[in-house]
């Protein structure tokens, strides 16, 4: 099967990334009770506590990864796919979204909830979730060594996420024409 990137992330944004599009946060309890619907979490770990804080997210994105490394057994089976309805897997290179995550993300936020197992990296698939989620969704995601950054979709963060979209190099109409995303 053939991987099509719409959008690949070149190395001039990655600095603009590392600023969190939300508050951060080390209680995963106390960013449970204030966060919206439909909840995405992506990212190993943060899928990880979300899920033995007792709650199974919308829409999870995971790679089998945390900070370049594999991780550890506990969160692989923490993170089982008999806790969702469904499970998608999909290819995406590093610093790249493909049409296929791109796609999984959109049905993802259909009913029921959906694992997206990643094979590749899942890093930037909060930034099309952001996107794509209607308002009052919550986004969640990890920053690295500070905890979990929760995203509350609303027309700012995602026309600030919109906009670092349009910068990456490749088809920003197609992904966001993917995504249902409307530009001027």
């Amino acid at each position: 099967m053939t991987v099509t990137t719409v959008l690949e992330l070149q190395s001039a944004l990655r600095d603009r990334l590392k600023e969190p599009f939300g508050p951060v946060s080390t209680d995963t309890a106390s960013v449970l009770a204030v966060a919206g619907s439909p909840l995405v979490t992506v990212g190993d770990i943060v899928t990880y506590h979300v899920l033995e804080a007792g709650r199974v997210p919308d829409l999870a994105l995971v790679d089998d990864r945390t900070k370049r490394a594999t991780v550890d057994d506990e969160i692989s089976e923490a993170v089982a796919d008999d806790r969702f309805d469904r499970i998608l897997t999909v290819e995406n290179p590093p610093a790249t979204l493909t049409a296929e995550l791109l796609d999984a993300i959109v049905d993802g936020l259909g009913d029921g909830t959906t694992l997206v197992r990643v094979d590749g990296e899942e890093d930037l698939a909060a930034l099309p979730a952001i996107a794509a989620a209607r308002d009052g969704a919550s986004v969640l995601y990890g920053q690295p060594d500070e905890g979990v950054v929760h995203v509350t979709v609303e027309d700012e963060v995602r026309e600030r996420v919109v906009s670092l979209l349009e910068l990456m190099d490749g088809d920003s109409e197609l992904a966001f024409g993917t995504l249902g995303v409307e530009r001027e």
